[in-house]
């Protein structure tokens, strides 16, 4: 596999990964930011109010946006196995 060819697929593979779990991450981090601000304001330190907002958040997230990410990994993975038919040559 020539150098230019493993290039494109490594930066693909990094384009797939920001597309699915961006959103996700992105939602985590601003409840995580949200609680913090109301965990100093109101002097409350609880590590269950910390976690359990961002454990839901993620889920719904992932249970909302899982046929937009099954529809992305499923592309890439059928870009990967033709570039491997291609490089293999076909049986």
């Amino acid at each position: 596999m020539s150098e230019q060819a493993m290039g494109q697929a490594v930066r693909e593979a990094l384009w797939v990964s920001i597309q699915v779990m961006g959103p996700p991450l992105l939602a985590v981090l601003a409840v995580g930011l949200v609680v913090s601000l109301v965990q100093a304001l109101t002097q409350i330190q609880e590590a269950t109010l910390a976690f359990v907002p961002k454990l839901l958040v993620g889920g719904a997230l992932m249970l909302v946006l899982g046929p937009f990410t099954l529809a992305v990994m499923r592309g890439w993975s059928e870009t990967l196995f033709d570039r491997m038919v291609m490089l293999g040559g076909a049986p």
